[in-house]
């Protein structure tokens, strides 16, 4: 009982989390920063990006912000900021799908040493009574299948959405650079 709440917790804040982040996107923003990076237009970059909550226009602003000392390990400190935000709870999901069945077994062989102790102390007059026993005991197992099983849909969902995250944040974080050498290679002409 104990491992399904944790789960639908964690899940139910994970589902909160990705509907916040898509609501906070602005990808046509992103595009128009790196125009203006191109054209080394900070200022108006500094307007554009005010009040913005995406996170990868916040890994572009950390890089644009420390693009006069390492503009790349900027933006990799922030988007692995990100990553662990992301990534939260994910550990707790991947522990329930291998606990869960686990704490099952550990119930049914509970349950069927309960129901051998019943056979040795009442023989075999009543075999109902084991057999009902044994029944009971399978429903941990049930249970514990049923919670992983149940878990791990949302959990490879979550961790695509984070492996997607990860490449939109290296991607534009690699356009910004790519786009600043060329002003800089342009700037010494």
């Amino acid at each position: 009982m104990a491992c399904s709440v944790i789960v639908l917790t964690v899940i139910l804040e994970r589902i909160l989390f990705w509907i916040r982040i898509e609501r906070r996107r602005n990808r046509t923003l992103m595009d128009e920063i790196l125009r203006l990076a191109e054209k080394r237009d900070w200022a108006q970059i500094r307007k554009k990006i005010r009040g913005s909550e995406d996170y990868v226009i916040r890994v572009l602003t950390v890089g644009i912000l420390h693009r006069e000392y390492d503009m790349g390990k900027a933006m990799e400190a922030e988007a692995r900021h990100m990553e662990k935000k992301m990534s939260r709870f994910m550990t707790v999901l991947d522990t329930m799908i291998t606990a869960a069945p686990l704490l099952g077994i550990f119930g049914t062989v509970l349950g069927i040493i309960s129901s051998f102790k019943m056979l040795g102390t009442g023989g075999i007059a009543d075999p109902k009574l084991v057999t009902g026993g044994i029944a009971q005991a399978l429903i941990t197992t049930a249970a514990g299948l049923g919670i992983s099983i149940i878990t791990v849909f949302p959990y490879n969902y979550f961790k695509s959405r984070i492996e997607n995250g990860i490449y939109v944040m290296e991607k534009y974080a690699t356009s910004l650079e790519v786009v600043y050498e060329k002003v800089q290679i342009d700037k010494h002409k």
